[in-house]
């Protein structure tokens, strides 16, 4: 991997863990992030599971990315970057819903 490629992997990697913490988790040290790794000659797979509140991405809006800066909202770019980054990006609630 070149440093390119390298700085797509951390940055989505992080984007996906900040995203847990700030919903799944409520911004609050309220569980554990699982973060799992599997590598061959074509292909690096990153595997992050929590116990939070389950995401469905199909409720992300697409941002307007040609909006004036001062009409977007706060936030709202970490999928969108994972996707954009990533050859495949794939959410799955895998269990019951954590409660708090």
């Amino acid at each position: 991997m070149d440093d390119s490629e390298t700085y797509a992997v951390e940055l989505s990697v992080d984007e996906a863990c900040t995203n847990i913490i700030e919903h799944a988790y409520q911004g609050e040290n309220r569980g554990d992030i699982e973060c799992t790794c599997e590598s061959n000659e074509v292909c690096l797979t990153f595997v992050i599971r929590d116990h939070g509140k389950p995401f469905d991405p199909s409720t992300v809006v697409t941002p307007d990315l040609n909006a004036d800066i001062d009409n977007r909202a706060v936030g709202g770019l970490g999928v969108f970057l994972m996707k954009q980054l990533m050859d495949d990006v794939h959410f799955e609630p895998l269990g019951k819903r954590a409660t708090f």
